[in-house]
C-alpha cells in the first residue's frame, strides 16, 4: 500500500451495512434527510433496524437471522466534548472562551484559556469533518459504499463488497494554533498531536493502516498493524501547521478474491483526540499568562523559554541548562534538565553540544574539541536484495554536534510522483534530523542517471547527552559491537532519541555514536557499522555507529610533551620539547620553542678547580713560612727573657748553659723534635706561643 488519493472524500456516499445495521434515529443531533425522525421532548432516541442496501441475503431461508424489533426508545447519548445540546436536540460547538464535557458550555475562569481541539468519543453520527468510502482491492476503483459505521461508543468497519476491499475513514483538519512561535532552530517542532484508541479482530491476515496527508495531495502510511490487536492507544506528533488529513484504512485480506468469507473481521476506533486545532472546541481550560490592560487582564503568550506561574499568571525564564516543555509550560517543573555534556540554547527549546567536552580523572582533565567533526557525513550499509534480486542500500547521514543544535542531516524521497505538479512537494518528501536513514537504489538498477532515494526515516531528533559511560537514559552502546580500543583513551559516546514511535519500537528509535581517538586517521576519519549488524542495528530500533578520527583525540596539554636538554657545546646548551611517544592528543597547545642558554663546559670547571687548588697550596705554603719565621723570633725573645729573669731572681753564678739541664742529652732532644709531624709541629708551635705569651705578660708585669 503506497499512497492514497484523498480527493474522492469530497463525495457523499449512501450508507450500506452488513446483513442489517442498527441505526440511531437521533432526536438529539440533526439526522440526515434520508432518516425518519420523530421529535421527542424527553430527549430520547428511537432505535430502528433495517436491511442494508443492496440486500444480498434472504431472510426466508432456514436459519436466517431476523431483524430485531425496532422502536425501542433510549436516552439520547451526550454530545462530544466541546459541544452542547440545543433546544432542538442538536449538538453545536461551544463558543470560543468556553468549554464543555458534552452537556452545557461553561466560560473559562479568569487566568485560563480554552484548550481547543477535537475529541470524538460518542459515535451517533459521523462528524462533519469526517468522511468514509471503499476502495476495491482488485481494480482499485472507488465504490459508492460506506466503509465505516457508527455504533454509539465506537465506529467500526462495514462489510464491504469483498474481503480485500480497503475500508477508508478520513478526518480533515484545516490547520492548527501553535502555542508559541516555533523557531527555526527549535528541536521540538510539535504544533499538535492526534491520539486514537482502536482494536482489530481478525481471523486471517488483516491490516490496519494509519496515514497522514498534507494539503490534500497524497497520504503516506506512518504506521501499520497486522492481525488482531487488543484495545490500545496510538499518538502521532504533527510538525506542520497546514491542512492535514488523517486516514484509517482497513483490509481484511490481501487475497485477490471477490468473496466475503471474513466479514466478522473488523477494526474499531473508540476515540479520536486532536489537539490545538484551529477553530476547534474545548473540553477544558488551561492556565495562561496574564497581560494587564485598561479593561482588565487578558491572556497572552510568554516569551520563548519562559514558563507560566500558575498562581500569579506571570512568566519566568527557565533556569540554566534546562529546556521548556512547550505544551505544558506550567510551573518550574516544566523546565527539564539537559543531559550530561549538553547545554540549552538561548530560548530553552533544545539541549545541544557545542562540540566541546571535558572528562575528569584523578590525575588530569581531558578536554575535547570535536568542531572538525561538525559537518555532515554519510555512510552506506552493505548491499541488500529484494525477493526479485534488486539491489538496494541503507544510506545514513549523520551530524554530530555544533551548529547551535540545528539538525543538519537531510534524507529525501526523490521518487517521482506524476500526480504532484512540478515545483511542489508532497508529504514527507524530506526529513531533517541529527541522524537519518534512506533506502538508496543504485542507478544500474533503476535505469536513471541518478539513484533513487526513498523511505526517509529519522533516527535521532533529540540529543540526550554526551558521556564516556556505556548507558544513558535507558540507551546502551555496547562496546563489544566494535573492535576494542587499544590506546587507553575511552570512547566518547553521543546518545540520541527519535520522536518516531512505532509498533515495533514502542519507546521510539535511539542512536549512539562512539567517537574514538585514532591519531593515524586524518579528519574527518572513518565511520563504521557494527560487524554483526551490517545495517547499523540488530533490532530495528537501536542504531550504533563508530567514528574514528584524529579529531576525536583529547586536546594537547603540558602533560603530553617533555623536555630534552642537550650537552653544553662551545658554551651553548639547547632545550628541545618533543611529544611523548605515541602522541594521543590533537590540537590544544603547541610545542614550546627550542630554548638556548649559555653554559660552562667541564674543561672550564676543571681549569677553575686546578687554579683554585694551586692558589690554595701556595697560600698555605706562604702561611707556613710566615708562621715558622714568626715562631723563630718568638723563641729567641722567649729565651732571652728567661735568661734575664733568672739573673735578676737569684745571684747564682751563671750556668754554662741555660738551655740544657745537668744530666740531659742534647742529642736525644734534637732527635725527638725532628720526628714530629707537620701537624704536631703546628700544635707544638701553638703551645709555645701560648707559653711565650704568658711569660711576656709576667715579665711586663714584673
Amino acid at each position: 500500500l503506497g499512497a492514497w488519493d484523498t480527493s474522492v472524500t469530497n463525495t457523499k456516499f449512501p450508507t450500506p451495512g452488513e446483513l442489517y445495521v442498527a441505526q440511531n434515529l437521533d432526536l438529539c443531533p440533526q439526522p440526515p434527510s434520508s432518516r425518519q425522525i420523530v421529535l421527542n421532548p424527553f430527549l430520547q432516541t428511537q432505535l430502528m433496524y433495517k436491511w442494508a442496501k443492496p440486500k444480498i441475503c434472504s431472510e426466508d431461508l432456514e436459519g436466517a437471522v431476523k431483524l430485531p424489533a425496532s422502536g425501542v426508545k433510549t436516552s439520547c447519548p451526550p454530545c462530544n466534548p466541546g459541544f452542547f445540546k440545543t433546544s432542538n436536540s442538536t449538538c453545536q460547538p461551544c463558543p470560543y472562551g468556553s468549554y464543555s464535557n458534552g452537556s452545557d458550555c461553561t466560560h473559562c475562569p479568569a487566568g485560563t484559556e480554552p484548550a481547543v481541539g477535537f475529541e470524538y468519543k460518542w459515535w451517533n453520527t459521523l462528524p462533519t469533518n469526517m468522511e468514509t468510502t471503499v476502495l476495491s482491492g482488485i481494480n482499485f476503483e472507488y465504490k459508492g459504499m460506506t466503509g465505516w459505521e457508527v455504533a454509539g461508543d465506537h465506529i467500526y468497519t462495514a462489510a464491504g463488497a469483498s474481503d480485500n476491499d480497503f475500508m477508508i475513514l478520513t478526518l480533515v483538519v484545516p490547520g492548527f494554533r501553535p502555542l508559541q512561535l516555533v523557531m527555526a532552530d527549535t528541536e521540538n517542532k510539535e504544533v499538535a498531536r492526534i491520539t486514537f484508541v482502536f482494536e482489530t479482530l481478525c481471523s486471517v491476515n488483516c491490516e490496519l493502516y494509519f496515514m497522514v496527508g498534507v494539503n490534500s495531495r497524497t497520504s503516506t502510511p506512518v504506521e501499520t498493524w497486522k492481525g488482531s490487536k487488543g484495545k490500545q492507544s496510538y499518538t502521532y506528533i504533527i510538525e506542520e501547521n497546514t491542512t492535514t488529513s488523517f486516514t484509517w484504512v482497513f483490509q481484511r485480506t490481501t487475497f485477490l478474491e471477490a468473496s466475503r468469507k471474513y466479514t466478522n473481521d473488523v477494526a474499531k476506533i473508540y476515540s479520536i483526540n486532536v489537539t490545538n486545532v484551529m477553530n476547534g472546541v474545548a473540553s477544558y481550560c488551561r492556565p495562561c499568562a496574564l497581560e494587564a490592560s485598561d479593561v482588565g487582564s487578558s491572556c497572552t503568550s510568554c516569551p520563548a523559554g519562559y514558563y507560566i506561574e500558575r498562581d500569579s499568571g506571570t512568566c519566568h525564564s527557565c533556569p540554566p541548562n534546562t529546556i521548556l516543555k512547550a505544551h505544558q509550560p506550567y510551573g518550574v517543573q516544566a523546565c527539564v534538565p539537559c543531559g550530561p555534556g549538553t547545554k540549552n540554547n538561548k530560548i530553552h527549546s533544545l539541549c545541544y553540544n557545542d562540540c566541546i567536552f571535558s572528562r575528569n580523572t584523578p590525575t588530569r582533565t581531558f578536554n575535547y574539541n570535536f568542531s572538525a567533526l561538525a559537518n555532515t557525513v554519510t555512510l552506506a550499509g552493505g548491499p541488500s536484495f529484494t525477493s526479485k534480486g534488486l539491489k538496494y542500500f541503507h544510506h545514513f547521514t549523520l551530524s554530530l554536534c555544533g551548529n547551535q543544535g540545528r539538525k543538519m542531516s537531510v534524507c529525501t524521497d526523490n521518487v517521482t510522483d506524476l500526480r504532484i505538479p512540478e515545483g511542489e512537494s508532497g508529504f514527507s518528501k524530506s526529513i531533517t534530523a541529527y541522524v537519518c536513514q534512506a533506502v538508496i537504489i543504485p542507478p544500474e538498477v533503476t535505469g536513471y542517471k541518478a539513484g533513487v532515494s526513498s523511505q526517509p526515516v529519522s533516527l535521532a531528533d533529540r540529543l540526550i547527552g554526551v558521556t564516556t559511560d556505556m548507558t544513558l537514559d535507558g540507551i546502551t552502546s555496547p562496546a563489544e559491537l566494535f573492535h576494542p580500543e587499544s590506546l587507553g583513551i575511552p570512547d566518547v559516546v553521543f546518545f540520541y532519541r527519535s520522536n518516531d514511535v512505532t509498533q515495533s519500537c514502542s519507546s521510539g528509535r535511539s542512536t549512539t555514536i562512539r567517537v574514538r581517538c585514532s591519531p593515524q586517521k586524518t579528519v574527518p576519519g572513518s565511520l563504521l557499522l557494527p560487524g554483526t549488524c551490517s545495517d547499523g542495528t540488530c533490532d530495528g530500533c537501536n542504531f550504533h555507529f563508530l567514528w574514528e578520527s584524529a579529531a576525536a583525540c583529547p586536546l594537547c596539554s603540558v602533560a603530553d610533551y617533555h623536555a630534552i636538554v642537550s650537552s653544553c657545546v662551545a658554551g651553548i646548551q639547547k632545550t628541545t620539547y618533543v611529544w611523548r611517544e605515541h602522541k594521543l592528543c590533537s590540537g590544544g597547545i603547541s610545542l614550546p620553542e627550542q630554548r638556548v642558554t649559555i653554559c660552562k663546559t667541564i674543561d672550564f670547571w676543571l681549569k677553575v678547580g686546578i687554579s683554585a687548588g694551586t692558589c690554595t697550596a701556595i697560600l698555605l705554603t706562604v702561611l707556613t713560612c710566615y708562621f715558622w719565621k714568626t715562631n723563630q723570633k718568638l723563641e729567641y725573645k722567649y729565651s732571652k727573657l728567661v735568661m734575664n729573669a733568672t739573673l735578676k731572681d737569684c745571684d747564682l753564678p751563671a750556668a754554662d748553659s741555660c738551655a740544657i739541664m745537668e744530666g740531659e742529652d742534647v742529642e736525644d732532644d734534637l732527635i725527638f723534635t725532628s720526628k714530629k709531624s707537620f701537624f704536631g709541629k703546628i700544635k707544638s708551635f701553638s703551645s709555645k706561643l701560648g707559653g711565650l705569651a704568658s711569660a711576656l705578660r709576667s715579665a711586663w708585669a714584673w
